[in-house]
């Protein structure tokens, strides 16, 4: 049993040492970039099918990556785009005074 043992695991190694890639090499690392100015870099999300509360079953999450400060805003589901940037300007936008741009 010892020289299957021996036997199997030199097979093991040959077939590991030329295993194929199965992706490409990423490539070089690069750092990312330095956040400067708060509220310039933001991600906005929204969590649905909530249950209705005092008429409003959305929760819109505008996140601010430098900062790491968010704001819950409610909504409605069938809010529309108009809707949204009225949100947006009048509890994110209006509040951090943020440049147009």
């Amino acid at each position: 049993m010892t020289k299957e043992v021996v036997r199997y695991m030199e097979g093991y190694y040959l077939c590991q040492r030329h295993k194929n890639q199965a992706e490409a090499l990423a490539g070089k690392l690069m750092p990312n970039s330095i956040l400067e100015k708060p509220w310039r870099y933001i991600s906005a999300n929204f969590v649905v099918k909530l249950p209705l509360a005092q008429g409003y079953d959305t929760i819109l999450v505008v996140y601010d990556c430098l900062t790491k400060m968010a704001h819950f805003i409610s909504t409605m589901k069938k809010t529309l785009a108009v809707g949204l940037a009225r949100l947006f300007r009048n509890n994110v936008w209006k509040l951090h005074r943020l440049p147009v741009s």
